[in-house]
């Protein structure tokens, strides 16, 4: 098989969070984003109606000739990523991997946590699924997750309202109630691709002895061990340091909105997923 782009999948913009972070770490690789804006959020859908529109973003990248597939997005990593690895891998793409943000924020938080009283900041279908819990229960299972929904974090990030009175209210909402159930938690897990965008005013509802676990860095890291321990793959991924942005949606509406979640703008190509 030839070499080919590493790719990264998500439900709209916030995975472009992880991107950036993934690009910062490993500069000399290429890359594939792909953005699926016309059906976003994911978060309020149905697990099947989820794991379709994920298993069509992957098969493109696939088909685009990644041999490794990231999904940057909460959502799809808990409701697709399980079925994807288990039966469409192996049924039409034996040779290619595809990997989720969930684990390696498991795997991060068991270790960084003292007092194994975790919480979680999440969208609706990422606290529904239980995922954090079910792996929270493989690798520490003495830990305990108090999971917080917060439905209306995506839409005052994707409006740019992060500093709007609107924001400061939902955010310190959340915060106190996840706190109430629990006041032994030193650690949370921002389970959501836009949250690191809120994270400074969850800091300042936050007591500063509270580590706020931005998954970025996380995957960012959890990928470049993966690739050294895995050169099979590693060697099929391509190295000219380039990257291109696909999206399903408006691409106008998409190349405003990059910046907010990148870092700086990009230009996308439109796609339609079938």
């Amino acid at each position: 098989m030839k070499q080919g782009p590493i790719g990264i999948f998500d439900s709209g913009l916030g995975g472009l969070t992880v991107f950036h972070d993934i690009r910062e770490r490993l500069p000399q690789n290429d890359y594939l984003y792909l953005g699926d804006t016309a059906r976003t959020p994911y978060g309020t859908r149905s697990f099947e109606t989820i794991y379709q529109y994920t298993r069509q973003g992957v098969a493109a990248l696939l088909d685009a000739g990644c041999p490794l597939v990231i999904l940057a997005c909460n959502t799809a990593s808990a409701k697709a990523l399980r079925t994807i690895q288990q039966k469409d891998l192996v049924r039409d793409y034996p040779d290619r991997r595809v990997l989720g943000v969930i684990r390696p924020s498991v795997e991060a938080v068991g270790k960084i946590s003292k007092t194994g009283r975790i919480g979680l900041f999440g969208t609706p279908g990422t606290v529904r699924s239980d995922s954090y819990v079910l792996e929270l229960e493989k690798l520490y299972p003495q830990a305990v997750l108090h999971q917080e929904a917060c439905p209306m974090w995506v839409p005052l990030v994707e409006n740019n309202e992060t500093g709007t009175p609107a924001a400061e209210y939902f955010v310190r909402r959340h915060a106190e109630a996840l706190l109430a159930r629990d006041p032994g938690i030193d650690t949370i897990i921002l389970a959501c691709t836009h949250y690191p965008l809120l994270l400074p005013l969850i800091r300042r509802f936050i007591p500063p002895h509270i580590t706020l676990l931005d998954q970025g860095p996380l995957v960012a890291e959890r990928l470049d061990d993966y690739l050294q321990r895995h050169p099979e793959i590693a060697s099929r991924c391509k190295r000219d340091g380039s990257a291109r942005v696909l999206t399903t949606g408006s691409v106008e509406l998409f190349d405003e909105n990059t910046a907010i979640f990148f870092g700086k703008s990009l230009h996308g190509e439109h796609i339609e997923l079938r």
